[in-house]
């Protein structure tokens, strides 16, 4: 069974705890049961740890369209390409994106829970924050609302400002985005420390990394396109330094 098949009444038999486990619930038109009570954490299983990711991003992914006020069909369409949900699913994911939109509880605990859960691979946090970039991008223009979301979302999940700075420029588009900040390095860095950013940044971001995590599909392809605008910034970089 896909991942999408456990979304919601298929996840019942996986001890989801914490307020992703209760907003399963409630999607699900249930009461959560003792075992994904709302105090609680679940078992660090590969299992459990993939469905509570897939939840975790419905639920930011739905908190994010919302994040300036207003949710555009723009937005919606952006959702469902990041995340290429079978037909048969689609109501049941629907239901869970639409129960985040109105539930009245911030996205701040969703988001500790989901970076507790994967505090040992930032990669897997990364391609979630570009998935939700790719959300706010979707009318065209990113309002400052959304920045500041996504910024507390980074920092929630361990990310520090430089990290932060780098995450945002690769996700600004060519032409709103610095090569050097994309890799994290200044102006004034060497052609050598140029060099092992690059390397440190594929290696980080390489999607082989969420194909061994076990998650979607769609994340992978997320990777391809981060992969490739990294490997853009450091052409550009050696381009711009082979005319000076």
């Amino acid at each position: 069974m896909s991942v999408w098949g456990k979304i919601l009444g298929g996840a019942a038999g996986f001890a989801i705890g914490g307020p992703i486990g209760a907003i399963l619930g409630a999607g699900a038109g249930h009461a959560v049961d003792k075992m994904r009570d709302s105090t609680r954490e679940a078992p660090e299983d590969d299992a459990t740890r993939r469905v509570a990711f897939t939840i975790g991003v419905i639920v930011l992914g739905a908190k994010m369209a919302k994040a300036d006020g207003v949710v555009t069909k723009d937005e919606i369409g952006a959702f469902k390409e990041v995340f290429h949900i079978p037909q048969e699913e689609m109501q049941n994911v629907g239901r869970l994106f639409n129960q985040a939109r109105r539930d009245a509880q911030g996205f701040e605990p969703y988001a500790k829970q989901i970076g507790r859960l994967f505090r040992h691979n930032p990669a897997v946090l990364e391609e979630l924050i570009d998935g939700l970039f790719h959300i706010a991008r979707a009318d065209r223009k990113i309002t400052q609302d959304e920045l500041d979301y996504l910024a507390k979302v980074a920092e929630i999940f361990g990310f520090d400002e430089d990290d932060w700075a780098r995450i945002r420029a690769s996700n600004m588009g060519p032409d709103a985005s610095d090569p050097y900040e994309i890799l994290g390095v200044s102006h004034k860095a060497s052609d050598e420390e140029i060099k092992a950013a690059h390397r440190r940044l594929v290696l980080e971001n390489h999607p082989d990394k969420l194909v061994a995590e076990g998650l979607p599909q769609e994340f992978v392809d997320l990777a391809n396109e981060k992969l490739a605008t990294i490997n853009a910034a450091h052409d550009r970089i050696r381009e711009l330094r082979q005319q000076t």
